[in-house]
């Protein structure tokens, strides 16, 4: 058996792994329990890539990194930068992708690069973005996500002919998260992922987010099942989605069709 039979009979044997894994209630409800009791003491808020607090789930990191590596987007645009270690992550996905390519990276010179969007960028985050390693690869937008002159910035600095996937995850709310959809769904290339963090919240319990704005109902997951019925140009990754167990983002990895 030669490497590439391998790696397929690999693919063949975990989408079977999946597919059991997926109709397993108790695998499903034990997760989902999981989540529930982690969540107060923050879990999330303990893992850090190359130096920059990450706030997010160890899967969804992963997946991330798989869903980049397969379709190898030129820009990643992310709304929600909060300490800045997703954005490092991404960009340093990227390196690796030149590094794949070329044999060689240079981030100063590559074409590849990160767009943050918050509304709110601290200056110990910005300083912290602005001194790492992979500065060169980061471009910062301080202002909200859906604010008409946030994404005419965004596109503007996007060049022509790049392929570009999208990352949702700042304010949680159903009306926030769908009019993020509908703003930077545009800017997102045909066949390219675009990931909306934090679905989980339609099935924590209440008191998980008590005093946020957000809730059963009113969250990204409701936004994303009305902006899916809506538009014929997005569609949820199958097995990527039901591979996930614990995770901050049950179904909200989508990809653009057409």
């Amino acid at each position: 058996m030669n490497n590439l039979e391998a790696l397929n009979q690999y693919d063949v044997e975990s989408a079977e792994n999946v597919r059991r894994m997926s109709v397993d209630k108790s695998v499903r409800s034990a997760s989902q329990d999981w989540i529930n009791l982690t969540g107060p003491y923050k879990y999330v808020y303990n893992w850090k890539w190359l130096g920059r607090p990450i706030i997010q789930l160890p899967a969804d990191v992963l997946l991330t990194q798989e869903l980049i590596y397969k379709f190898k987007p030129d820009i990643i645009v992310e709304t929600g930068i909060a300490r800045g270690g997703s954005i490092v992550f991404n960009a340093s996905q990227l390196a690796m992708l030149d590094l794949c390519e070329k044999q060689f990276c240079d981030v100063r010179k590559t074409s590849r690069f990160c767009i943050g969007i918050d509304i709110d960028i601290r200056d110990h985050n910005r300083e912290g973005l602005q001194e790492h390693p992979f500065s060169p690869m980061i471009k910062l937008v301080e202002g909200s996500s859906i604010d008409a002159s946030t994404v005419d910035a965004v596109k503007d600095m996007i060049p022509e002919a790049s392929k570009v996937m999208a990352i949702l995850d700042s304010n949680h709310t159903h009306s926030h998260v769908r009019a993020e959809l509908e703003l930077f769904s545009d800017i997102v290339t045909p066949g390219m992922p675009l990931i909306v963090h934090d679905t989980r919240i339609e099935y924590a319990p209440p008191e998980l987010f008590r005093n946020r704005d957000w809730a059963k109902g009113d969250s990204p997951m409701s936004a994303v099942d009305q902006f899916l019925a809506e538009s014929p140009h997005f569609e949820r990754f199958d097995i990527e989605n039901k591979k996930l167990l614990i995770t901050s983002s049950p179904l909200g990895y989508l990809r653009r069709s057409c």
